[in-house]
């Protein structure tokens, strides 16, 4: 016995030399053996005290780590209790990493939405809630002297709804340690009152930090709130994040101490937050304030709403348009009214209409029964749909009940979005706070799918008609999609296909990594002339899928107009389509590898693309292709006629000039070398644009030479003229005498123009003069009996 308390000797006579020194092995080595000899020695408190001191050396071995905390563990349990130690080092808490999470007229959806910045969440909702934090009914109310918003230096929180706290903790040693029952120490005071509180608090806070008090002092109240206990397993040198909870029940004032933890059922460790207090500075000025509050004051219970998207997905592809589902469920008794919402990408989702709800997607969309009217309307500012949504005036959510609203989705470009919704209401019954918002963050991955590009040729053989080329490339890596349908937005333009469809306009599926073209005819409807020459088979959709006359979608209805809207004026585009411009919408379905998935649905969205060329002045030649005449008795005389078309803004003279023999290099094709740098649509003429056939039955056999005789002469004025007012047209008539069979290009004409301008707006140096060549325009001939 006189050797060991002689080795006690030694050893805390070593701790007084070794103390001031940075050895921190030697200081684990003295430390251990006297609180290993105390503990021989049946002085437990002392021993556990020096042992206290190396249980969370990181530096050590595995074994020496091991050895320290055996031995400390087995004369915690030789005391027969529970031992509480202010500041245990095992775990280790930052409190650095602290965050208080309290929710007064802001409140989340999910743990995830409270990561995200503030600034964000402020600048969406500018346009949702009012400009005070106090809602007045007239500018007679004053704020009420009992509100809790007369504290500014005090966070609200409501009573019934948990205060969370987020830290961060860690193992330091390279064994897995167990920690039960981690929880906040709080105290909660129903008798100050909120002008006091800020003197009050900082006492506190002050009288805690000097004095540390026992743990015993703060013991929890089950009557004036609750808190969650928290049991985990810290492996070696793991580093975890945690959010512990207390729930007020009555009004007062909520203060978060510290936290408290038994760590391997053995030990009670707790430690109190050391905020740093306001002290004077050398001009009696503040300083600056702590940044965690945990201060709390408590305010009697209020409706809330909590809510969620259903089956929004996290990823998917470019153009996917889904039917999506908000949830939102009132937990309180008392009913919320005027609901609105805020959207940050309309672009992506839009709150769709009541009658929604009951749709099945994507049967909904088709068409049912064939309209007269089925296009996208060209569309005002009006139309589109802000990020701004109110909820129609009627609805309140009863205390307990689950409402629900449809919102669309559509995966508009390819990348990654973060997605954020604040709802706003307001209480229908008088409380402390008269409005609260719900805030929902979503995170979406936009994976590249179709890119679709569309270019525009006029056509030379029909008066505002041209031809459309769609490039589609798949740009997935292991998707096919199916090419459904393609329309024209706007009711002035009519798609067709073109007579070899089988052939180049439908395809039925897009590999991965593939690329397709496809041709088609649009006509411009917007004169009286075109529409009477319209073809009855026109439309403003054309199926692209095999046989899917019966599978055709109505983009003329939400929300596939909604969304055309947003990508109109996302594409910087005007929200009324300029004359000679046209949008396309291209709808196509993912090829489903598995039968039993659902439907998928793509839209892709064009706008702006152009229709018109440079020239002011359209024009068109119209008469019979086909005549059979007696040359033995008469020449014939075959009467035609010139459509001319204003397509300018402004007043424009046209005059017509014909030629019974054209200079030699009309009557050819644009050469290879003229054309090689160009690209789009050429006319190719005949090898032979006259071919005269002179068998005429009763004459004489004789041969003639085409260069000195034309078999056909102009029978009209050589020159006519007109003025055409703004986009309007007229027609000319002209007659052409022939004298044997044959095939015939009646195109030895020209045109000359000029655009006048006008008061209302200045014409383009570019286009107020100019002139052009007859389109071909062939005519057989034949011998009559």
């Amino acid at each position: 016995m006189v050797q060991k308390q002689h080795a006690v000797r030694a050893y805390r006579n070593a701790l007084f030399v070794y103390k001031q020194n940075p050895w921190s092995y030697i200081n684990n080595h003295v430390h251990f053996n006297v609180g290993r000899w105390y503990g021989v020695l049946g002085i437990f408190d002392v021993a556990i005290k020096h042992l206290l001191e190396v249980i969370a050396c990181s530096h050590q071995s595995l074994t020496t780590q091991s050895m320290f905390l055996n031995d400390f563990f087995h004369f915690v349990q030789s005391t027969g209790e529970k031992f509480d130690v202010y500041k245990l080092q095992l775990p280790v808490f930052n409190m650095s990493s602290l965050r208080v999470v309290n929710e007064d007229h802001r409140t989340y959806a999910s743990n995830a939405d409270v990561d995200v910045n503030e600034s964000i969440w402020q600048e969406l909702e500018e346009e949702l809630i009012p400009s005070s934090s106090v809602v007045r009914t007239n500018w007679l109310d004053t704020q009420p002297k009992s509100s809790p918003f007369r504290n500014n230096k005090a966070c609200v929180c409501v009573a019934g709804e948990a205060v969370k706290l987020n830290v961060e903790l860690k193992n330091p040693l390279q064994i897995s340690v167990n920690v039960s029952g981690i929880s906040l120490i709080c105290q909660l005071s129903t008798n100050l009152n909120a002008s006091e509180t800020g003197a009050l608090t900082t006492a506190a806070e002050e009288d805690i930090a000097s004095t540390k008090p026992s743990i015993s002092t703060f013991e929890s109240d089950g009557n004036n709130f609750t808190v969650s206990k928290l049991d985990i397993v810290l492996g070696g040198g793991e580093t975890k994040r945690i959010q512990l909870e207390v729930t007020p029940k009555v009004i007062g004032i909520l203060k978060l101490v510290g936290i408290r933890w038994t760590l391997s059922d053995s030990v009670v460790g707790y430690q109190y937050f050391e905020v740093a207090t306001q002290k004077k500075n050398k001009k009696g000025k503040r300083g600056a304030r702590r940044s965690l509050n945990t201060n709390l004051i408590v305010i009697k219970g209020l409706p809330k709403l909590t809510g969620y998207i259903e089956c929004l997905p996290t990823k998917a592809f470019t153009g996917d348009l889904q039917l999506l589902t908000l949830n939102l469920r009132n937990q309180s008794e008392h009913a919320v009214k005027n609901i609105k919402m805020k959207i940050s990408h309309p672009r992506f989702v839009i709150p769709g209409d009541s009658s929604d709800l009951d749709l099945e997607f994507p049967q909904c969309l088709r068409k049912h029964v064939q309209s007269d009217s089925n296009t996208v309307s060209e569309g005002t500012k009006e139309n589109v749909k802000g990020s701004l949504f109110a909820f129609p005036q009627g609805i309140k959510i009863q205390g307990g009940t689950t409402f629900s609203w449809p919102l669309w989705f559509h995966a508009a470009t390819p990348g990654n979005f973060s997605l954020y919704l604040s709802l706003y209401y307001e209480m229908e019954s008088t409380t402390d706070i008269p409005y609260r918002t719900l805030r929902m963050h979503y995170n979406v991955e936009v994976l590249p799918s179709l890119d679709v590009s569309f270019a525009i040729s006029m056509c030379s053989s029909r008066l505002q008609e041209y031809i459309v080329r769609m490039d589609v490339i798949n740009k997935t890596p292991s998707d096919s999609f199916a090419l459904n349908q393609l329309s024209c937005v706007g009711t002035k333009w009519a798609v067709s296909t073109l007579p070899s469809r089988d052939s180049i306009s439908f395809v039925e599926t897009i590999p991965a990594n593939q690329a397709v073209s496809c041709f088609f005819k649009i006509k411009d409807l917007s004169t009286s002339s075109c529409i009477e020459a319209a073809d009855g088979s026109c439309g403003s959709d054309i199926v692209l899928s095999p046989g899917g006359s019966t599978d055709v979608f109505d983009v003329s209805r939400t929300p596939i107009t909604d969304f055309h809207y947003q990508e109109r004026h996302q594409q910087g585009k005007l929200a009324k389509v300029p004359r000679g411009l046209l949008d396309f919408i291209l709808i196509s379905k993912a090829v489903a590898v598995n039968s039993s998935k659902s439907e998928q649905l793509l839209s892709h969205h064009t706008c702006h693309c152009s229709a018109l060329s440079q020239n002011p002045v359209w024009w068109l030649m119209e008469g019979p292709r086909t005549i059979t005449h007696d040359f033995s008795k008469s020449c014939c005389e075959a009467n035609i006629q010139l459509v001319i078309h204003n397509s300018s803004e402004h007043n424009t003279t046209v005059r017509v000039v014909t030629s019974d023999c054209m200079a030699e290099k009309s009557q050819t094709a644009p050469s290879h070398e003229s054309a090689s740098g160009q690209g789009g649509w050429h006319d190719v003429s005949l090898e032979n644009d006259i071919k005269a056939i002179a068998s005429t039955k009763g004459t004489h056999s004789q041969k003639q030479s085409s260069e000195s005789i034309s078999p056909f002469v102009w029978c009209s004025l050589s020159s006519a003229q007109v003025d055409l007012k703004p986009d309007s047209s007229a027609k000319i008539p002209l007659k052409v005498c022939i004298f044997a069979p044959g095939t015939y290009n009646f195109s030895t004409y020209e045109l000359h123009w000029k655009v006048h301008s006008s008061e209302s707006g200045h014409v383009d140096e570019n286009v107020t003069s100019g002139g052009g060549q007859g389109y071909p325009f062939y005519v057989n001939v034949l011998q009559g009996a």
